[in-house]
């Protein structure tokens, strides 16, 4: 036993004494080859990872990971009330995507949208202190789960598919304004079928706005299996006369390579095109949803031992001597840390007081009355 504790220790000591220049500054990883419609060439199917670049998209999807399991706390113990979508089994969407973009490209998505409201700079804090109607949240407590914002970020948009519109008119303000920024417009599968995706396809085309439409294919619209709900489910191909690219989308490098090259695919003046990002997402489709009416544990699971896009990249890190396991596990203890503070913030906020409930109607314009519930009660609107 003596013998297993000197071990032990000087194991550690080991870990502890290995320095960065141990590590391989870069890796190179073959990816899955994209599906592609009407278009000749598609992204590459080799990806560099530096050891930076790897250490902070975990970081990132950890991050995001720790924060839906202790929203998924949070409201179980009613202190999150009302539509709370998480996000969990996804990470690689935002965070590959982001990888790929600038900060000054915009992005609108539905309402699972917590991972996006993070990777577009959003503290950890602001987002559950959103969740719980605080005033220290992003939207000052008055969005709750579908509606976080920030800049170049237009939310969380409640209403079915209708962020598909409006994702082309910021394109297109991004065409008139001659900045070459590009706009990504999110929608899920169950979303797909709406009309006005198809009519926002058309205008797109014609004016040959750059968008990049992003179906992420989770499986399930709510609690309805895609091959139920869709004649088709090639939603890459839906554009017809618009490109488009089917990708893996528990795989970050996968996402990433595809979304570098869709972006400069509208940078360069050709048009929009269609993304078929396929995910998975391991809770129901909302708090209110257990998940598995429509779905077995044993293929929930068996996602999470086949698929999972952390252990996807760890495991490649680790292998391809980026990071060790012992490195990787501080991340997690650090992540742990802050998710933990973030909600202890959360938590203790004050809520917004009634006097704040008309403000923010418009933004940058000189203060005004609002009627309350009742002709004599006023509250004033603050820009």
């Amino acid at each position: 036993m003596l013998w297993f504790c000197l071990f032990f220790k000087a194991s550690r000591v080991m870990v502890a004494s290995r320095n960065y220049g141990d590590f391989a500054s870069e890796a190179t990883f073959e990816i899955k080859k994209c599906d592609l419609h009407r278009l000749e060439e598609g992204p590459s199917t080799t990806a560099v990872m530096t050891r930076e670049e790897g250490l902070q998209y975990y970081k990132t999807m950890q991050t995001i990971r720790r924060m839906e399991l202790k929203s998924d706390q949070l409201y179980k113990q009613k202190i999150i009330r009302g539509f709370c979508h998480l996000y969990d089994g996804q990470e690689a969407c935002c965070v590959g995507i982001e990888a790929a973009i600038k900060p000054t490209d915009h992005v609108i998505t539905a309402y699972r949208a917590h991972g996006f409201t993070f990777t577009r700079g959003v503290p950890v804090r602001e987002i559950l202190a959103e969740l719980t109607g605080r005033k220290g949240g992003c939207a000052k407590g008055k969005g709750g789960s579908m509606h976080m914002y920030t800049k170049n970020f237009y939310g969380g948009n409640g209403i079915v598919g209708a962020q598909v519109p409006l994702g082309a008119g910021i394109a297109l303000a991004c065409k008139y304004n001659g900045k070459n920024e590009i706009c990504l417009a999110l929608y899920g599968d169950g979303a797909a079928n709406q009309g006005q995706i198809f009519e926002t396809y058309n205008m797109a085309a014609l004016w040959k706005l750059p968008c990049i439409f992003i179906c992420e294919n989770n499986r399930y619209g709510m609690g309805t299996s895609v091959e139920r709900a869709a004649a088709s489910t090639d939603y890459y191909k839906r554009g017809y006369f618009i490109p488009g690219l089917r990708v893996d989308g528990m795989d970050i490098l996968c996402v990433r390579e595809a979304v570098k090259f869709a972006a400069e695919y509208c940078r360069s003046g050709n048009g929009p095109l269609v993304m078929e990002l396929q995910t998975y997402r391991y809770h129901g489709h909302s708090m209110s949803d257990p998940g598995i009416s429509y779905r077995t544990r044993e293929e929930i699971q068996e996602v999470r031992s086949k698929s999972d896009p952390i252990t996807l990249l760890k495991d490649r890190m680790v292998n391809n001597n980026l990071a060790s396991v012992e490195e990787l596990k501080e991340i997690d203890v650090a992540v742990r840390k802050e998710i933990e503070e973030a909600a202890q913030f959360a938590t203790t906020d004050p809520e917004p007081p009634l006097e704040d409930l008309g403000h923010h109607i418009y933004f940058n314009e000189p203060p005004f009355e609002v009627r309350g519930p009742n002709q004599w009660i006023k509250y004033k609107s603050v820009g």
